[in-house]
């Protein structure tokens, strides 16, 4: 029973090898992948975000309105960016 598993196993492990053999030599005929979902995917999160980052800076604005109405709304402050980010002057940039 013993060299019946061996011999199987053998067997296996050899046309795994033949296998490998095989596809290593079809491998650099075959077609390139394809980029265009990753692309979309990631045209989609970008957009995602830029929506994202629109809705919460209006819903901070109407807040802000509400509890100060007819002022000049200052700048949010970024909320996942902890480095330097430079205010001229105050709180609300001058008009360009």
């Amino acid at each position: 029973m013993a060299s019946y598993l061996w011999r199987k196993y053998a067997d296996y492990v050899y046309s795994k090898w033949e296998r490998t053999l095989l596809w290593d030599m079809v491998d650099p005929y075959r077609r390139p992948k394809k980029f265009t979902p990753l692309v979309t995917i990631y045209i989609c999160a970008f957009y995602t975000g830029v929506i994202g980052s629109a809705i919460t800076e209006q819903l901070y604005k109407e807040k802000y309105w509400e509890d100060h109405p007819g002022e000049a709304v200052p700048l949010m402050k970024p909320k996942f960016y902890g480095g330097p980010w430079k205010v001229l002057k105050g709180d609300v940039l001058p008009p360009n």
